[in-house]
């Protein structure tokens, strides 16, 4: 009988601070595994896995933090959060500091950082404010706006060049104009337009060592000591864990330092040497619980607006683990997105996190006003 009192009052404390546990919990297995393959990959350097720890606790205070605030304020300072977002993108244009060959990042003095990365979450916010404004099914008419909204982002971060983040900002706008009702015929058209728009991006917006990956991409036997190298080391690494894995520090690639990266984009492929197919299985089954978790929250949410933005959030992290997972296997381009939670880096994992904050903030006001 106290064990389930004990069971009410926890979960009732959680509501009260508008935090989902299930997502929670999930999120934390995850972050807990990021560590562990962070410290092996790293050289078991503790200075790297104190670092992250930081980043996570900066990631979870910002998650906490969002969740508190009410849906109609996200609803209200959607467009006012865009137009920020387009200004500093056209900041970076104009005034950005270049770093590794790319002109991605503001310097306001005491702070660095990207706006592209803000764009992760403004483009969805506001895609969703636009859309949510009619009935749904959307018109011809809000697909259309909507395209553009999304388009004008998308070619800012592809000048700076930044091609992973600038097809992410993109997935999240489109995935809320799939969600509020977009017509096959419409998504048939779109796929045609895109088709056509590929051979323009290859020529005139691609950068050569973009166009290099690609190449790398579909036959990276062509350069196995140059531009495949990452990719070949990567698969060797996935390959080599077998069914059980080698063991936790164990992974020979990582450990002597074959594979490049092994601590930011191409962790999964330390994590799966070292842990196997059933550490893979494992990984898949707790991003496919915060996935299936996600879309449950967007389903019951209490407006279109929650609905739009909360599947919007959801189908964009799973984009994350998508892409990062098929470029490490071979099965997609290399460009840069990092396994989410996992990879070692701060500014990416920041705003996941804040996403997930919004996404708490739309479960528990369900909750909430249902009582």
């Amino acid at each position: 009988m106290k064990k389930t009192n004990f069971t009410t009052n926890k979960q009732s404390f959680l509501e009260r601070i508008h935090i989902d546990g299930f997502l929670l919990l999930s999120l934390l297995c995850l972050m807990f595994i990021g560590l562990l393959t962070i410290y092996s990959s790293g050289g078991q350097d503790w200075d790297l896995v104190q670092r992250q720890l930081l980043r996570l606790g900066v990631g979870i205070t910002i998650m906490i933090g969002l969740a508190q605030l009410p849906i109609l304020v996200y609803q209200r300072v959607s467009i006012y959060f865009y137009i920020v977002g387009i200004l500093m993108l056209l900041g970076v244009l104009f005034f950005g500091v270049v770093g590794k060959g790319a002109q991605r990042w503001l310097d306001l003095g005491v702070l660095r950082f990207q706006p592209s990365e803000i764009m992760k979450l403004a483009m969805p916010m506001m895609i969703a404010w636009f859309i949510s404004r009619n009935s749904i099914p959307a018109s011809v008419r809000d697909i259309f706006v909507g395209f553009v909204l999304v388009f004008i982002p998308t070619i800012l971060i592809a000048k700076q060049p930044d091609l992973g983040t600038s097809l992410l900002v993109s997935a999240s706008g489109i995935f809320v104009l799939f969600l509020s009702g977009m017509r096959w015929r419409i998504i048939s058209l779109i796929g045609l337009l895109g088709g056509l728009f590929a051979p323009i991006m290859w020529f005139f917006l691609m950068k050569d060592y973009q166009k290099q990956r690609v190449i790398t991409f579909l036959d990276p036997e062509s350069d196995p000591l140059g531009s495949g190298y990452h990719i070949i080391q990567s698969k060797i690494a996935i390959g080599s864990g077998g069914v059980d894995g080698k063991g936790w520090l164990q992974g020979t690639q990582s450990q002597l330092e074959f594979l490049p990266e092994r601590h930011t984009d191409f962790i999964f492929s330390v994590y799966s040497e070292e842990f196997g197919l059933i550490g893979i299985i494992g990984l898949l089954v707790m991003y496919m619980c915060i996935i299936m978790r996600g879309l449950y929250i967007a389903n019951r949410a209490q407006n279109n607006f929650s609905k739009l933005l909360a599947g919007s959030i959801t189908l964009t992290f799973f984009v994350y683990v998508f892409v990062n997972m098929g470029m490490v296997s071979g099965l997609l381009p290399v460009v840069g997105v990092p396994l989410p939670l996992i990879s070692y880096g701060g500014t990416s994992m920041v705003t996941l996190m804040a996403g997930f904050g919004i996404l708490m903030a739309i479960s528990t006001q369900k909750r909430l006003l249902s009582r």
